[in-house]
Order: structure tokens, then sequence, then C-alpha cells
């Protein structure tokens, strides 16, 4: 019987029973099908080689897909197992997922696995992919599937299908040469098609997550149809080494991380300058909206961790204490005591939406082997927001915080941002109806502004569905920042409320509402996509004045008091050093602007100007000079 498939540009297409997903590539395009990784039927990922099972909606997969990239991907972490196992004789497997850039599989290897077996093991796939070798599926009984592989002695796949699967009648499994894994796949038809790879490194990984698991070798790595684009992709990696906001961090002096406080950054003076004027920033914006500002306690008793859930559903990441025999937490999140400082009065309608942000610092236990920089802390401030309205000013305050969150992104250069939509995760509180409702809700904010946003199920947050920014930098990798949050559970387990215009109280809705997310975060991500040349307004240090003698300090010194009083951050240069060699230390220092005061400059009261990496400006009045600057910074010339 003839199947109908819908394709994603609205027509449809009748194909004869058995026809695989490659012959619909086929008759839509050569060019196509020669691109084709797999498809998608009905939001399944299914084989190119599979039959259509069903009639339905189909996308053929490329590697411009998502879906097609973990395809591609996936299968190239099935042939870097392979080839480990040739490599290194008795590596059992463990689990191997693709990843946004690339891939990894845990593995318990005989050793540790080294730099120069990473050579060996890439030699060693450059085999298999000339082997081109058919990936074939095969789905068998469970039972059937535990003793294949306890024969082969794979004791993570045994104990995956004893806990993970057990209520599985059927597993499915994937082939190539003489591999096998357990795998729900799709994969590609065959390892030829992976044309370029690179191994990438390895790292330590328990099994399942848990520290206390067996400790496993994680082999990371990439693939790429071409070479080159698996040469884009290194050439940018070698650029964010250079741009490690760890490594910027230390030669600008910014912050440090210390043994007496892992994980918890400690900010120097210059490192404070720049943190202070994003938190200006976020201010002199919310000001504009009528913003509130407040400020709770770091410490909270754990009552109020349990009427908010975060007791149920966070609690791993929280720290605890007593106080006069009483527990308490130290806040993970700022929620809690905005819902309190909200209850602490009466509220009417006319005060709604209210809009109460705080600049709270939160404290999260993280593990010791994921903490990276300003990217990864255990202590950290969030630019949180709580709005408090009623359900028919949901869709405007929605729309009113993705603007604001629009609008500040660019300030800094990022207009590249990309939305999505995170519904009910497996850990949540409410009811269906109220998720749906939430769901809908910011969904039909994000259609009134003809926003194109990608659905991600299961990824809300435990109290409410959640809009998510991820912005990309320079090098093309994706941040995810912001986030709006619709809460309907909160303000029923605080008995929050607001009389109405009838005179009887109303429950309102809660936002939660974040832009920088975690402002030192942000500010790791603006350090690497700037490379630390911040733009003028931000710079800790804006000018450095440099007399070319001695004879010339004192007028410097007038000059740095001229800057200082019109308020630009200045320093004087009294080094012995040559001016050439003062030059190349402000480069080095990244500051912003140099005004070099020689013989001529002092006698007709003028500076000549030097931008960091633009070079010479030539000679200015410092009062011109100066007017310069200071329109630069009031506009925030990026």
């Amino acid at each position: 019987m003839p199947l109908e498939l819908q394709f994603p540009d609205g027509s449809k297409r009748s194909y004869e029973d058995g026809a695989t997903f490659l012959q619909v590539a086929e008759s839509i395009s050569a060019g196509l099908a020669r691109n084709a990784l797999g498809a998608m039927l009905d939001d399944q990922p299914m084989d190119l080689n599979a039959q259509v099972p069903h009639a339905g909606t189909v996308r053929i997969l490329t590697f411009n897909d998502a879906e097609g990239r973990d395809i591609f991907r996936h299968t190239s972490t099935h042939i870097m197992a392979l080839a480990t196992q040739r490599v290194l004789p008795g590596t059992k497997l463990a689990t191997g997922p693709a990843l946004d850039d690339g891939y990894f599989y845990d593995m318990e290897t005989p050793r540790p696995v080294t730099t120069e077996d990473l050579a060996a093991i890439e030699a060693e796939m450059q085999k298999i992919v000339k082997e081109d070798q058919p990936i074939m599926r095969e789905e068998m009984p469970r039972d059937k599937a535990i003793q294949l592989f306890n024969e082969m002695g794979e004791h993570f796949k045994v104990e995956l299908m004893q806990a993970k699967m057990a209520e599985a009648e059927t597993v499915s499994v994937y082939r190539h040469g003489d591999f096998v894994d357990l795998c729900r796949g799709p994969h590609l038809p065959r390892t030829g098609l992976v044309k370029a790879f690179k191994l990438t490194g390895v790292a330590g990984a328990y099994w399942l997550g848990d520290q206390n698991n067996q400790q496993l070798q994680r082999v990371y790595g990439t693939s790429f149809p071409k070479q080159k684009d698996l040469d884009e992709y290194l050439r940018l990696i070698e650029e964010a080494k250079k741009r490690d906001h760890r490594k910027i961090g230390r030669e600008l002096d910014l912050f440090s991380f210390h043994d007496e406080g892992p994980g918890f950054p400690f900010f120097h003076n210059k490192g404070t300058i720049v943190w202070n004027l994003l938190m200006d920033a976020m201010r002199t914006e919310l000001r504009k909206l009528d913003y509130q500002e407040i400020k709770t306690p770091q410490i909270l008793s754990e009552d109020l961790w349990h009427q908010s859930g975060h007791w149920d559903n966070y609690k791993e990441n929280m720290y605890f204490t007593k106080i006069d025999e009483r527990d308490f937490a130290v806040k993970p999140m700022n929620c809690p005591g905005g819902l309190l400082v909200y209850r602490s009065g009466l509220h009417s309608y006319r005060e709604l939406p209210m809009k109460v942000a705080e600049f709270g610092h939160v404290h999260r236990h993280e593990l010791s082997g994921v903490l990276h920089g300003l990217f990864r802390v255990r202590c950290f401030t969030q630019d949180d927001a709580h709005v408090f309205c009623t359900e028919e000013q949901i869709e405007d305050s929605v729309i009113e915080c993705i603007d604001l969150m629009r609008r500040f992104y660019s300030m800094f250069g990022f207009d590249d941002v990309h939305i999505e939509l995170s519904t009910k995760p497996a850990k949540a509180i409410g009811s269906d109806e109220i998720w749906d409702k939430a769901t809908k809700a910011l969904e039909q904010a994000l259609n009134h502004l003809e926003i194109d946003f990608q659905l991600n199920p299961g990824d809300g947050a435990f109290y409410g569905p959640k809009i998510d920014f991820h912005i990309k930098d320079c090098l093309n990798r994706s941040w995810q920042c912001g986030t709006i949050q619709l809460d309907f559970s909160m303000p029923e387990r605080f008995d929050l409320t607001y009389v109405g215009p009838d005179g009887e109280k109303h429950r309102p809705v809660m936002l939660h509402r974040a832009i920088f997310g975690s402002i030192e975060r942000f500010l790791g991500i603006l350090i690497e996509h700037c490379e630390g040349n911040f733009p003028l307004w931000l710079a800790p240090l804006q000018v450095r004045v440099l007399p070319m003698n001695d004879e010339l300090v004192g007028k410097a010194r007038e000059t740095v008091n001229a800057l200082k009083e019109a308020g630009i951050r200045a320093e004087l240069d009294e080094s012995d050093n040559k001016l050439g060699a003062k030059i190349r230390d402000a480069e080095m220092q990244k500051v912003p602007a140099m005004f070099i005061i020689g013989r001529r400059e002092a006698e007709s009261g003028q500076v000549a100007v030097r931008r960091h990496g633009a070079g010479d400006q030539g000679a200015m009045a410092l009062d011109a000079a100066i007017a310069a600057l200071q329109e630069e910074i009031e506009t925030k010339n990026r």
C-alpha cells in the first residue's frame, strides 16, 4: 500500500511500501541524496537506509541540520571506539554521545590514554574510514542482548540494560566490521562518509556521572564531512586558546583564583571596575523601565527552601549551615527572597506589573572537576528580576523583557541571538494544566514578535517553562545567558495576592528574568569575545599619558588631572622606559587610548593621540581630545 509523505514545504508525495529514506531523498534531488545523513519522520530521527515505516512528515537531514550533525558525530564516536579497542585491547565501552561541536566516548582502558595513544587511535580511525564498513542496525530481545554483551565482556552495556532499560522488551544494536555497540541510533550508512576528524583531548569521567562510581577515560573528538571545515574549526580552537579569559584575566590584572577559595573568583581593582560598569549599564536600562531594586539575605531558613520547592529539586547544589540550632541554607537563587519581599506588603492591581530587580550573590555546589574560570564557579551574581503581573499582562511583560535583552546584548556586539522555548522537565511542581497555560503564554509572546525559536522539550525550570537566549560570539560559539521563566506555582506556594478592581484578592503571576544570567560568566564571555580589548566606556583604564622624557612629567601630570576631572579613567606612565617601550606596555595592557606629550605638544597645549590597535591618530588640542573621548564613552560606542 503506498505511503503518503509530507515535506517541510507542504508538498506531498506517495511512495511504495518498503521505500527507504535514501530513496525518498533521491526522488527529491541527486544533490540532496549525496549530502543526506539521515531523516526525521514526525520528529523521530531515522537511519537513512531504514524503510519508511508509516506515513507522516519527513525531513531529510544533512550536516547543515543539528540532527544531521548529531548522526554524523555519533557515528564518528563508534569509529573512535573501535579504533581505541584496536589500539588498546581490553578497552570496555561505557557511553559515547554526540556534542554540539564534537563527541566523546567514556571508556575503561587498560591504562591511561596518552597523547601518543590519541595519534595512534586517529591513524586506526583513518583505516576504518577507508574500509568504508557498512553500518547495520539490528533489533534484538533485551535478554539476548544482555547475553551477547556479557560474552563480549562489555559490563557497562549490561548494566545499562539491566538498570536503565529494565522495561524494554527489545533493544537496538549497531554493527560495522567487527564492532558491536548497544545504541538507539540513528547512524550513517557506512563509515567512509566521515571524511575529516580530529581527537581533541582526554579527561577523566565517572561512570554515569556519579563520583561514587568507577572513573573512566573520556576521549574527545570532532568530525566534519570536509577537511576545510575541520581546518577552520581547529583554527577557531587555537584562536579560542589565545582568547582564554583566564589567561587574559591574569595578564590584565582583572581577577584570580586561589586554593583558599576553590571555585570562588577574586576580583582585583581593574576587574571590579569592569564589573561595576556592567552593573551600572544594566541599572541604567532598568531605571528607564521603572524597575525597583531590592537586596535579600545570603542565608535563609531550610523551611523556606522546602516551601519554594528547591529542597526537593535542587538541594544537591546547595550549601547548608546551622544558626542557633536551626537549619539554614545559603541561597542558590534569589527568587524566594523576592517572594518574601512582595508578601511583606499589601498590593493593588494598580501597582502591577511590579518589576523588582536584585543583583543577588548566590552560591551553588559544583564538583571540582567542572569548575572552569568564570564560566563555572561556586559563587556568582545573578541579575535577577521578578515581574509580578496579572494573567492579562503576561504577554506585554514578556515582550518588554525580550526587547530589553536584545537591546542590551547589542550594546556589546552580540547581535546574533538564538532563542529556545523549554517545556516541562521530569522533576517539576505544578499541574499539567498550569504548565500548558504557561507554555502557551510564552509561545504567544514569541509569535507576536515573529521570532523564530527552537522548541527544547523537557528543559524548563522545575517551576515553569522558559525562554532561553543564546548569544553567539566572534568565534561562532553559542552561550546561553538570558532567560525568562513563567511561574504560576511560586505565587501559589507563597500565597501572594493583590487587590483587584473588584476589591477582592487575586493571585499574581510571576516572571523570573535574567539578562547576564551570571555577571561573572558574562564577563568571561565578553573577555573572550573582544580578546580583552574592551570598548572605551568599559575599559578599566581608558587613557595612559606618556611623557617623552622626565622634563615633561609635570605637563603630563596636568593632562592626567584634566582627564580625571572630565570623568575619564587615566594614569601617568612615570617609568624610565623610552617612549617605544611605554607604548608597547600600553598596547600589551590593551589601554584604549594613549596621550603622548613631547616638547611640541607641551608648548602648543596639544596631545599626540594613539589608539590601541589602530596606531597614531595625530595631534589634537587637549580639550578636543577629551571631548571626543567623552562622546565615545557617552554613546557606548562599541
